[in-house]
């Protein structure tokens, strides 16, 4: 029996120094850390046919959020109908997100290939809040002991290799377009995420979407506020500051570029202290 207790003793430390271990070691793995995970490119996504035709419908896509997505008012984020969602549309969601999985995507042009990219992250999201809905936040969604969301999940196999979020965000959107401006159309379901957009991403539609999309976030209190000699940041351009600039003044001036007016003055005289911050809590209703 003692043998026994000792054992267990040991086997409980064994795992609070593990667990420790991998908060200090491995956080750099999860979005919510300082050290996001690196833009590095997956060559196998790099081909493309830019002489294609092929134009992805997405419209399954589109109808689910004009029935479900609400825009928020002035600077609120837009929030997902999640609890209100039907049987019979959650199963057209997987449909559509079937159908992408049968899309050979390296034989699209370029420009089809990114808005592929943003419409399948943002739907694989929503469909993994509804697969484990109700839920607080979708860090409550885990993909191992230690992890805190589901972005190193296996959630989709396109042209026959599986696939996370991260692998999407990091190893192909990021490194491949490198286009800062990625990270105002991906949505984490996060009230701290810029917005959901209430359409789906086209050729056609897409840098005008991007650059609102820009524009609205940083002119929200979720993306850059001032809380009185302190000018507060989303985290966004703390953990993945270089897709920004070298340093905060470089940050700071490339957001002058979408600043109202007065918001811009403001950054331009500004030389005080930044903080961060983001709301992991569900962009539900």
């Amino acid at each position: 029996m003692r043998a026994d207790k000792a054992n267990m003793m040991k086997f409980k430390k064994y795992l609070l120094l593990l667990t420790l271990a991998t908060l200090t070691l491995g956080g750099a793995l999860t979005p919510t850390a300082s050290a996001a995970p690196k833009a590095e490119a997956w060559p196998r996504w790099q081909a493309s046919d830019e002489q294609s035709e092929v134009q992805i419908d997405h419209s399954a896509w589109g109808k689910f959020l004009l029935q479900y997505l609400v825009p928020g008012q002035a600077s609120e984020p837009n929030r997902l109908r999640y609890a209100a969602v039907a049987a019979g549309d959650k199963a057209a969601l997987v449909h559509y997100l079937d159908r992408l999985t049968a899309v050979p995507v390296t034989k699209l042009k370029r420009a089809e290939q990114k808005v592929y990219w943003i419409n399948l992250y943002n739907a694989l999201t929503v469909n993994s809040v509804l697969d484990h809905y109700p839920l607080k936040s979708i860090r409550d969604i885990k993909s191992g002991w230690f992890s805190a969301g589901p972005w190193d999940l296996k959630l989709i196999r396109v042209e026959g290799i599986e696939l996370t979020l991260n692998d999407i965000e990091h190893r192909i959107l990021r490194p491949l377009w490198q286009d800062n401006r990625v990270h105002y159309a991906l949505n984490c379901a996060s009230l701290g995420c810029p917005n959901l957009q209430p359409e789906p991403f086209t050729a056609k539609n897409s840098e005008y979407l991007l650059e609102q999309a820009a524009r609205d976030f940083i002119n929200s209190p979720r993306g850059v506020h001032f809380d009185e000699d302190s000018l507060v940041l989303s985290s966004i351009y703390d953990w993945f500051q270089a897709d920004f600039g070298a340093d905060e003044i470089e940050v700071i001036k490339y957001l002058q570029t979408y600043a109202s007016p007065a918001l811009a003055e403001q950054l331009r005289g500004f030389h005080g202290t930044v903080s961060y911050q983001y709301d992991w809590n569900l962009n539900g209703i």
